[in-house]
């Protein structure tokens, strides 16, 4: 079949690369982000998507929107059978959707109707879930809404983090579009409507979403500080760090212990070689690694040889 190929994260770049490589169908021209500036020195960087594409000489699109006549002119000039999308990061139109002749399908990084949205894999990993996984919908008006065409679990590992987590979802992609392309060829790919009373959404996070709120309870805060790495990050203020404070970077594995005795949520209990003891809203934790503002990642014992935190200074 004759492929369109729409995304831009790196957690697609296994499913492009099958693309690439499979004999079976045509990859005739992938959709991406426009080149954005990166890094300290906002270097004019194109996304990893388009590097591959180029690699092999497969046609390049990077329309800033779209729905813009010329995007919806160049989709419409190839006459693709299956546009593939995989982390795109625009929401489609009608125009788009109906360009491919059989099928306009998403892979989405969830076991949907679980964790709609643009942030489904910290939220697997921050609500506390057994397994998440990947599954392919056919591409409706809603936010991943669409028929389920299949979908493949993956167990979430006791100490997974956002990171490990993504990259691992982004190696079983491929199979699940295997298993999704050969049914839409044989026109036997099923329409498995999802149930929309089971719907959870998982919206697009930002930086401040990483504020670590202390009054939570220790399980809670253990898992967002792995879901939260490396995007966004989770961090606090040590409110005796100078004049306003100082913020610090958390960083996991942190590990849930058995709080001395009952403590206001970010007090520093202890301080010692095996970490930084905060309580917590139930139970407390040990924080092994931090980054200060303006510093490098280290662990929490190089941090106290220059920060000596006394016990029952607070993190606010």
């Amino acid at each position: 079949m004759k492929i369109v190929y729409m995304g831009s994260g790196d957690i697609g770049l296994p499913v492009l690369e099958y693309l690439v490589q499979h004999p079976v169908h045509e990859l005739a021209g992938i959709f991406t982000q426009p080149d954005k500036p990166a890094g300290r020195s906002q270097i004019l960087t194109a996304p990893p998507t388009k590097s591959l594409a180029m690699e092999h000489g497969i046609p390049v699109y990077q329309p800033r929107r779209i729905r813009d006549p010329e995007a919806l002119e160049d989709l419409e000039r190839i006459e693709p059978e299956v546009t593939v999308v995989m982390a795109y990061g625009q929401i489609l139109p009608m125009e788009v959707i109906d360009a491919a002749s059989v099928a306009c399908i998403n892979l989405h990084a969830s076991l949907l109707p679980a964790h709609r949205g643009a942030a489904p894999i910290q939220a697997a990993i921050r609500e506390g879930d057994s397994e998440t996984g990947i599954t392919v919908i056919y591409i409706d008006e809603g936010l991943d809404s669409g028929d389920i065409i299949c979908a493949r679990a993956l167990q979430i590992r006791p100490q997974e983090t956002g990171r490990s987590l993504h990259d691992r979802l982004a190696d079983l992609a491929p199979n699940v579009l295997e298993e999704a392309l050969a049914a839409l060829s044989k026109e036997s790919a099923p329409r498995l409507p999802q149930d929309p009373s089971a719907a959870t959404h998982a919206p697009k996070l930002k930086r401040a979403d990483g504020h670590i709120r202390w009054d939570q309870d220790a399980g809670a805060l253990e898992r967002l500080i792995r879901a939260y790495d490396p995007w966004p990050g989770t961090f606090t203020r040590w409110e005796a760090g100078g004049s306003g404070g100082l913020q610090i970077k958390i960083f996991p594995p942190a590990r849930i212990v058995e709080a001395p005795g009952p403590s206001r949520p970010g007090t520093v209990l202890e301080a010692g070689p095996e970490g930084i003891l905060v309580a917590t809203g139930s139970e407390a934790l040990i924080v092994p690694e931090v980054q200060p503002e303006g510093g490098r990642r280290m662990s929490s014992a190089d941090f106290l040889r220059g920060h000596p935190l006394e016990p029952g200074s607070r993190f606010s």
